[in-house]
């Protein structure tokens, strides 16, 4: 068949063919009347262009450096090179120590009650343990035992202790007076039996060789025969 003769057709079946309308419309009302609604065409979504892309990933860059700046100028306010140096914290100067009144009048001795105070030599240039050695040559039926640990630079506390049972005595660590005070107290109705017994305070220093100058201890005891007996010592080198 030749090519005009094709297209000769072909136009002839176009005019013939006429679209029943009135069938389409039918349709569509009928579509309606059911609920349906009508199709939707969902478009897929199109990519971000590549240099949008770029634009954004170059924004948030330059907003982290500019953040990163801001960061390193405030760090180095008040410093050199960018660093920030804390200022040293100001270093108060050692308390005045006042013995309580009527401590002069005190021994080490007593009647039957004997007190010396001293530092444990395993002490070291940050931590120190300062010992109270009592000695009772009777039974005594009320003892009060205190520390007093002058409160020099740095000095705090770690723990105590004392030979004799810990259900025996009631124990607080306090500060008073410029002094860092363990107080140990017998308990009513228990007894110290006659005999040599230790009782220790422990305690973090600034560094180097402390000096113990400032510190003392004092005990109070009641004896069976209720005399009273007081004892006290300082931990200075000439004590």
């Amino acid at each position: 068949m030749k090519d005009e003769e094709l297209s000769v057709r072909l136009r002839e079946a176009a005019e013939a063919h006429r679209p029943d309308r009135e069938r389409m419309l039918a349709r569509v009302e009928r579509g309606m009347a059911e609920g349906r609604p009508p199709a939707r065409v969902v478009r897929p979504r199109r990519a971000a262009a590549p240099w949008l892309r770029v634009a954004g990933a170059t924004a948030a860059v330059c907003g982290v450096l500019a953040f990163g700046a801001v960061a390193v100028t405030s760090a180095g306010e008040g410093g050199s090179h960018g660093e920030h140096v804390a200022a040293p914290a100001a270093s108060s100067p050692a308390p005045s120590v006042t013995p309580p009144a009527g401590l002069g009048s005190l021994r080490t001795e007593d009647g039957p009650l004997w007190a010396d105070g001293a530092v444990d030599p395993h002490s070291n240039a940050y931590w120190a343990q300062s010992e109270v050695t009592l000695r009772t040559s009777e039974p005594l039926t009320s003892l009060t035992v205190e520390l007093r640990i002058a409160l020099t630079g740095g000095v705090n506390s770690t723990g105590s202790w004392r030979s004799l049972p810990a259900k025996d005595f009631t124990v607080s660590v306090s500060e008073d007076g410029g002094h860092l005070v363990y107080r140990w107290a017998l308990r009513a109705g228990r007894t110290v039996p006659a005999g040599t017994h230790t009782f220790a305070g422990q305690y973090n220093h600034a560094e180097g060789d402390r000096d113990a100058a400032g510190d003392y201890l004092t005990a109070h005891a009641v004896r069976a025969d209720g005399e009273r007996a007081s004892v006290a010592d300082y931990f200075g080198p000439d004590h």
